[in-house]
């Protein structure tokens, strides 16, 4: 009975995820295989004669590359604006030289295209790269390959960078503290505060003549003059003895200081007509557009004192533009605040919904794309394939943010479903595929793929302490999360952030990883396509 069961693609299939999750939990001195347990218990099952359908596997293909490339979309692209170049040529040297040693063992010790591949995407513990190394080759023996490299792909990262500020003889919380104090002068935390007007040089000017916002920074909130509570406009005279609050960072407020007068402890309570609300972004037709272009203090006589996204608050700039999901603190008369929350949107229910034709015309762009064939010369011409064109669609679109009323984003918990029901059926696809040539396969060659594995993890990551440390100079944390994330490890990212309490090693994990990962999928392509 049990054997017929496993005849049944859609029992064998969620058996095999069943298993490979109990195997992944399992941990070994703090170690453990997660989600990419599935595809050694795939392994195990298409050795005995078990196959997925090819069919669920693209499906999952194809769900999983697009959340991936809408996901790292933003950072992708807003990495090469910022100051992590350096960070980004290192990603480079650590993919290359990753696939540079694997091409220099294949030729010494005779190994096929197909499992290259295979071991260049397990080295780096790519899912991604094993889908694209699939793609091209359309060869099982990538898989293979994928799974004989992927163990110490694991756990050689994670041993790495425990290993490299002991060797390096660095601290890594002294470290942390001054990486620390960097980062809060680039996104300085606000605060409010209440002021007593005595500076006689403002007195009877109004909030725009005295550009308070513009000289400081500070956003202004709401003012008390004879004992009554106001939301502010840009008409609103100063006079002396009013008392403002005022929201911004240390450095705006000592500003504001100067200008109005004395700092006081005391509290402006709102009005029983006033309020300051949060209030979020899920409206289409404003997202995209700055604070300036929205003029609310004009419109509604509201003013917005601070806008929190991806946990930091950012001060409400008039260029700032908004996005899906953002929180805006706003203060103003309740009616108004009602008013501009139905603008906002301010429905946290959309924040969970799925809109599936952003993600269903995504797909279909991307499945076109990678139909392209472009060619560069009579001997030379590249196509992206489904995983190439699939991934770089969606990163910009991603980054492209809203086309019209399409919001090409999608909310991070419906991101993370479908991804890992993208990769689960992925993986129990290629890995039974794979699992029928398993046995024969390691007996002919396993021990020199595995040797082959290992110097393909080791290398790539000597030669970016040796570039990153001593070359560009990197702190020792941002060149282990840079490490992490070059190598496509998120076991290695756990590994980073264990060690410290800073965020630094998930920053430079987060600005490097996309990047690793297209580098990585263009390598793959490139040698599959053109290595013989």
């Amino acid at each position: 009975m049990f054997t017929t069961l496993l005849q049944s693609s859609y029992f064998a299939l969620f058996l095999i995820i069943a298993l490979g999750f109990m195997l992944g939990r399992i941990q070994i001195k703090g170690l453990s295989l997660d989600v990419s347990a599935v595809i050694f218990i795939a392994l195990l099952f298409g050795h005995f004669g078990v196959v997925i359908p090819k069919e669920l596997g693209n499906f999952g293909l194809v769900l999983f590359i697009f959340t991936i490339g809408i996901q790292a979309g933003p950072g992708f692209f807003d990495s090469f604006k910022s100051k992590g170049k350096v960070l980004i040529v290192l990603t480079l040297l650590i993919v290359g030289s990753a696939s540079l040693t694997g091409l220099i063992l294949k030729y010494v010790v005779g190994i096929d295209t197909p499992s290259l591949v295979g071991l260049i995407a397990g080295a780096l513990t790519s899912t991604p790269g094993l889908a694209v190394a699939i793609d091209s080759t359309q060869s099982s023996s990538a898989s293979i390959a994928y799974g004989i490299a992927y163990p110490f792909g694991v756990i050689g990262v994670i041993l790495f960078i425990k290993l490299l500020p002991k060797l390096l003889r660095k601290d890594m919380d002294a470290e942390a503290k001054a990486l620390e104090a960097r980062r809060k002068s680039k996104y300085p935390p606000l605060y409010p505060a209440t002021f007593l007007i005595t500076n006689e040089h403002i007195f009877g000017k109004s909030l725009a003549q005295t550009q308070l916002r513009s000289m400081t920074g500070a956003v202004v909130s709401r003012i008390k003059h004879d004992g009554k509570t106001v939301i502010p406009t840009a008409q609103t005279i100063l006079n002396e003895g009013d008392m403002i609050r005022a929201v911004g960072n240390d450095k705006s407020l000592e500003q504001l200081e100067i200008l109005l007068g004395e700092r006081v402890q005391n509290d402006l309570p709102f009005g029983s007509t006033q309020e300051l609300q949060s209030l979020l972004v899920t409206n289409k037709e404003v997202i995209g557009k700055s604070l300036g272009y929205l003029n609310l203090q004009t419109t509604f006589s509201c003013t917005v004192t601070r806008v929190r996204r991806s946990g930091i608050d950012l001060s409400p700039e008039p260029d700032l533009i908004l996005k899906f999901g953002d929180k805006l603190m706003v203060a103003g008369e309740k009616e108004d605040i009602k008013e501009l929350g139905q603008v906002f949107g301010n429905d946290e229910k959309r924040l969970s919904d799925t809109d599936f034709f952003p993600i269903a015309m995504g797909i279909v762009l991307g499945v076109l794309f990678g139909k392209l064939n472009l060619s560069f010369s009579d001997s030379f011409s590249f196509s992206p394939g489904l995983t190439g064109g699939i991934l770089m669609v969606a990163l910009i679109l991603s980054a492209i943010g809203k086309t019209g009323p399409i919001i090409w984003s999608m909310s991070g918990s419906a991101n993370n479903l479908l991804r890992q029901l993208g990769l689960l059926l992925f993986l129990a696809e290629v890995g039974t595929s794979a699992g029928v040539n398993l046995v024969s396969t390691f007996q002919e060659s396993g021990w020199t793929l595995f040797g082959v594995g290992i110097a393909i993890t080791v290398v790539p990551m000597i030669i970016a302490v040796v570039f990153g440390y001593f070359v560009f100079k990197i702190n020792i944390l941002d060149l282990v999360g840079t490490i992490a994330g070059g190598m496509t490890s998120t076991p290695g990212l756990a590994a980073a952030d264990s060690m410290t309490d800073s965020t630094a090693p998930s920053v430079a994990y987060a600005t490097v990883y996309p990047i690793a990962m297209v580098f990585l999928i263009l390598f793959i392509q490139f040698i599959a396509n053109l290595i013989v």
